[in-house]
């Protein structure tokens, strides 16, 4: 693959993996902090929460149900159209957001969330470009490593241009909460002239697109055939109610206990992409040489609920940072070791179906968290903390209880091993 060809893959998972993390701390102030008049002078504190989780819930919700057709699109059209459309609805997505801010409308922010939401499926398609494009194996993993830096990338550089051009004490006047917005329209733009300019399909193979209402049904319903990965996802079910419960309300938390604006915020969501891109970049291959992969989730669950527990209890915000980074330190370990324990499930013509089900349930979770997490936090803004070191608990015990068969164990196997 050409090098501008790569220059332009890597801006695409930049692109995607940025905008949560420019996002999250914006939308809390939006919605949280009275002053920005966003929502109705006399909204109720319990309104405001359940606001913040409805515009988080719709992106993830969205995002589960347009995974299929833009997985279908990529594998039928081709990549490079897969991915402008993709380019196309986060651009539509960032514009819309912009409008929503300029006229304080709650309903423009939340379809803007759903079209991007439901476009966001950007990272995938880039990482099978690169596959396609790689001469051989080495190149592969070379290649491989080249996503996980753009993913570090974009999980920096969301926080940071998120924090940095929204506050007035670093840019004065030109800071506002339009301005990271106006950055992300720019990227995105660059982006995409990148892909049109730089990027060929390798793949030659097309078919024809074909629309199926109850597509994402489809796609969950042929686990049925496949005992292993349903005792996969039963504890993933779990992982993720933990993982995406403290991702999605933690921006809130900071914001509500102690007072975090949104640069401060912002550095939350910082701290989280750097302690997760030294840990999955440096320690994975380790830890799974050292440790067998049930293992490595059962201390994830232990450092979860500990981390929950802290945030709970720290009567200091600088220590919650110490959880923050603690929390996804182990996440950076334990999620490539999840996706390794699916991707031995099922043979290599069906890799694609079983990671469109690990996509299925990080969106579909993270869409009913944020609703209940929302209504939760309306009563106390500790509880989606509570419900952390419930689903860790509780994510251990059914490890113990499915993942006890012969079958699973030899799964669970050090690398190497």
């Amino acid at each position: 693959m050409p090098f501008l060809a790569k220059i332009a893959m890597l801006s695409v998972v930049f692109i995607d993996i940025m905008g949560q993390g420019l996002l999250f701390p914006i939308v809390d102030t939006l919605v949280m902090d009275p002053k920005t008049a966003f929502l109705p002078a006399g909204t109720t504190e319990g309104a405001r929460q359940f606001s913040y989780g409805l515009v988080i819930g719709t992106f993830f919700l969205a995002w589960f149900l347009g995974a299929p057709y833009i997985s279908r699109l990529s594998d039928t059209v081709g990549r490079k159209p897969a991915i402008l459309v993709c380019l196309l609805g986060a651009f539509a997505g960032y514009a819309l957001t912009l409008a929503a801010l300029y006229a304080d409308s709650l309903v423009l922010l939340l379809i803007g969330r759903a079209v991007t939401g439901f476009t966001a499926g950007n990272q995938p398609i880039a990482q099978a470009a690169m596959i396609d494009g790689s001469a051989d194996e080495a190149d592969r993993g070379r290649n491989m490593g080249y996503i996980i830096t753009a993913t570090s990338a974009g999980l920096l550089g969301g926080p940071l241009i998120g924090g940095l051009a929204s506050d007035p004490a670093i840019l004065g006047r030109f800071a506002s909460l339009e301005l990271p917005f106006y950055i992300a329209l720019v990227l995105v733009a660059l982006s995409g002239l990148l892909v049109i300019t730089a990027y060929q399909d390798v793949r030659r193979e097309r078919g024809r697109f074909e629309f199926h209402a109850l597509e994402i049904i489809l796609v969950l319903v042929r686990i049925r055939h496949y005992p292993l990965v349903i005792r996969a996802s039963i504890v993933l079910l779990f992982f993720h109610i933990t993982n995406l419960t403290f991702y999605i309300f933690i921006s809130n938390y900071m914001e509500n206990r102690f007072g975090y604006g949104t640069f401060g915020t912002s550095m939350v969501m910082f701290t989280i992409g750097a302690s997760l891109a030294f840990s999955s970049a440096f320690l994975v291959v380790p830890a799974q040489k050292h440790l067998d992969k049930k293992t490595i989730m059962a201390i994830t669950f232990a450092i979860w609920f500990c981390c929950a527990l802290g945030m709970v209890t720290s009567p200091f915000a600088l220590l919650c940072f110490v959880y923050v980074f603690c929390f996804y330190f182990v996440f950076g370990i334990a999620y490539p070791t999840m996706m390794s324990i699916f991707s031995m499930t099922v043979g290599d013509d069906e890799q694609g179906w079983v990671m469109g089900i690990t996509l299925a349930v990080f969106t579909l979770v993270g869409g009913v968290m944020s609703l209940i997490g929302g209504w939760l936090d309306s009563i106390d803004i500790a509880m989606p903390f509570y419900i952390i070191m419930g689903a860790a608990v509780v994510a251990v015990v059914v490890m113990q209880i499915v993942w006890r068969h012969a079958s699973m164990e030899r799964l669970m196997r050090k690398v190497g091993g």
